[in-house]
Order: C-alpha cells, then structure tokens, then sequence
C-alpha cells in the first residue's frame, strides 16, 4: 500500500541540509511551492542548486532536515517521489545509437506503461516537445537543443506531476534557448505541471518563474516574485538628455503621477519610479510640452542581478565551460 500524502504542497522543504564531509553544500534550505507553480532556483555554479535537487529527486539522501515532494518524504518513501516526478539533469545521458523514439518507448516501459499507454503518451510528448521528423534518427546526430528537448520529452513520458530542471538550457545558443523557454511555458500553461527550475541565466528566471528562491553558499538569501524582489533593492531610473530650460522641464516631470525624485546635472534629468516602464511614455509627453528638446531618453530597470547584487554583495558570473565537480556542487 503507498504512504499517504505528508503535506498539500508539491515540493515542501525545512531545513534541509547536504554535507560533503566537512562541506556543506546545502544549509538550511525552507521551500514551500504549491502546484502548478513554476519556480525558480537561481544562484551561481556552486551554490548549491544541483545538489538541491539531487535531494528532492532522491538521487542523494539529505543530511539533515525533511522535504516532502508530491507530499512523500524524499528519505522515507523515494519509490513514491520518483512516480510522480520527471527530471532532466544538466548531463543528459542519451545513448547516440539510440533513436528518439526508441529512447521515449523505452522510458515509458520502464515506468510501466503497457504498449497501448507508451503510443499514447508518445504521440502526445512529440506534439509537445517539438522533435519533428529528428525523433526517428539516431540521437548522436541531434544538434545540442534537440537533446535537450529529447531530454524534456523523455522526462515526461510517465506524465509527472512535478518536473525538475537543472539548468536546462545552459550551453545553449539563445535560438535553442528560446525554443526550450516555449516548451516549458507550454507544459505548465496546459498540462498544469509544476515545475521546479535551477538556472544561472537571470533573464530565464524573470522570463518564466512564477517565484524566484536566490540562493548563496546553500542558503536562500531572498523569495519572492521577480517582480517583488526587483522593488525591493531599488527603483527604475529614466535619464533624458535634453536641451532647453532645465529646470521647466523638471517642474514638468515632477507632476507625473508614479515620478518619486527627479534630479538635474547639466543636461541630463535622471527621474526615479517603482514602475519606470509605465510613465516614460508620461514623461516623453511632458518634456514634449515644456519646449526642450529631448536628444535621449532611456529606462534602466532593476534586474535580478541587482538584486543578486544588493543581497549577497557579488553578482552572479555564467560560465559555460564548468566542471564536473562544480557543476555537482
């Protein structure tokens, strides 16, 4: 008989923890993500992320607290955890002799699928995972972004409830990248799946998740949405570089609704707001009415860099070329 369900939530996490002998990799993490969430775990490599979701996939005990995923406990009842997850790890072992479709049949076999359930649940991931003809050729002749999206495929064959990606995209080409940020949205946006994402492209974490956990030498510094975690270390700047009488033109910014400070130095104006995008369509308008002539005028936004920035005092440095060891870490 399975064991019943601990928690409602589709990934929960207190206080876990994973040494490495006198290394602590994960210390003291807390994550509480409902379903249908897509989430996002965003540090630099050695952080901690991949061995996180060692963890919660149960490819690696914990050292230390619980985490319950689709409400099993990842130490007590890992047979459990793994029905009802898909996983695709940053190294995707694809045998190059294989075809695609002999790789998904496969995976669904193994899950237990009969023949009938494997057709099935093929057609569906090829229409989802975009593949295209390429799903019949051997693997070893797939370019970078089609394994991935093999990968992808593969991952949910058995249908998950919960999908773990592990940097999904890294070492990519932005076309590739693309095509796999589509796919994840897709899977969400239709089939409701909740998916837990570890990046160190801050551009993907924005883009895709619905919350965002930074984390730092094991621990998370900050939670919230990206949008939420942008407000909280800094406002939009808009500068315009102008011509003309200065100081109307700064009367005229300054009584726009959302306008927090407005500052002149020489010929530039630099006006802060929480929402920068929003009224520097208001503030073109104004500048316009006031008679100056407006030479530039540009919106710098917070990013999740800043953020990374403000929180742990580095900015996060991708790299492509990693090793293994640190790509465990």
């Amino acid at each position: 008989m399975s064991a019943l369900p601990s928690s409602s939530a589709a990934i929960h996490a207190s206080g876990l923890v994973r040494r490495f002998g006198d290394f602590t990799a994960v210390d003291g993490v807390d994550l509480d993500i409902q379903p249908g969430e897509i989430y996002g775990f965003l540090g630099p490599n050695g952080s901690g992320k991949s061995t996180t979701v060692r963890v919660l996939c149960t490819l690696i005990s914990p050292s230390g607290g619980s985490a319950t995923v689709a409400g099993f406990d990842v130490a007590t009842h890992p047979d459990e955890v793994r029905l009802r997850i898909g996983v695709a790890l940053q190294d995707a072992a694809l045998d190059p002799m294989q075809s695609g479709v002999e790789l998904l049949r496969l995976q669904g076999r193994l899950y237990g699928l009969t023949k009938r359930e494997v057709a099935i649940r093929l057609a569906e991931v090829s229409d989802l995972v975009d593949i295209g003809e390429a799903i019949d050729r051997p693997i070893g002749t797939y370019s970078g972004g089609m394994k991935r999206r093999l990968d992808l495929a593969a991952s949910l064959m058995h249908n998950p409830d919960i999908l773990f990606l592990d940097e999904p995209t890294t070492g990519l080409d932005p076309v590739s990248r693309a095509r796999v940020w589509e796919e994840v949205r897709r899977l969400n946006d239709e089939l409701g799946t909740t998916i837990f994402l570890t990046t160190q492209y801050l551009e993907e974490a924005d883009e895709l998740a619905d919350r965002v956990g930074i984390l730092s030498a094991g621990r998370i510094v900050a939670e919230g949405t990206p949008d939420e975690l942008k407000r909280s270390v800094g406002e939009d700047v808009i500068i315009a570089r102008i011509d003309g009488d200065g100081s109307a033109a700064l009367a005229a910014v300054h009584g726009i609704a959302g306008v927090s400070t407005a500052e002149l130095h020489g010929d530039e104006l630099t006006i802060a707001a929480a929402d920068g995008a929003s009224i520097i369509s208001p503030v073109a308008v104004a500048l316009s009415g006031t008679g100056v002539h407006v030479k530039d005028l540009t919106l710098r936004t917070t990013t999740l860099d800043d953020v990374f920035l403000e929180l742990t005092g580095n900015r996060i440095e991708r790299r492509d070329d990693v090793t293994p060891e640190e790509v465990s870490a």
